[in-house]
């Protein structure tokens, strides 16, 4: 099973739960590698599909630094979830050692 079906699969389960926020953040990577498949003109490839979500984690965490500049502590936390739910789509990061 590719990336991008996973995440299909995950989008899929996602509604027959109801987990809005899940969905949502979903939706936006979903329609985020749409946005580069049409840039590119063709199927994504998993290098491509991983550098998309690395991408969209670093839009959040830098979300998150404006967040927490500003006192919102609540959508700080929200945006936290969204890097988790993402960081499970990409391999695990080797140690510094």
């Amino acid at each position: 099973m590719t990336l991008q079906e996973r995440i299909q699969e995950d989008m899929k389960e996602a509604m027959k739960q109801r987990a809005e926020a899940r969905l949502s953040t979903l939706r936006m990577l979903k329609a985020a590698l749409k946005n580069k498949q049409i840039d590119l003109m063709h199927e994504l490839t998993e290098e491509e599909v991983m550098q998309v979500i690395k991408s969209q984690i670093k839009q959040l965490a830098d979300a998150v630094t404006l967040y927490s500049e500003g006192g919102r502590q609540e959508a700080v936390l929200a945006a936290q979830k969204e890097i988790t739910l993402l960081e499970s789509y990409l391999p695990a990061q080797m140690a510094d050692e």
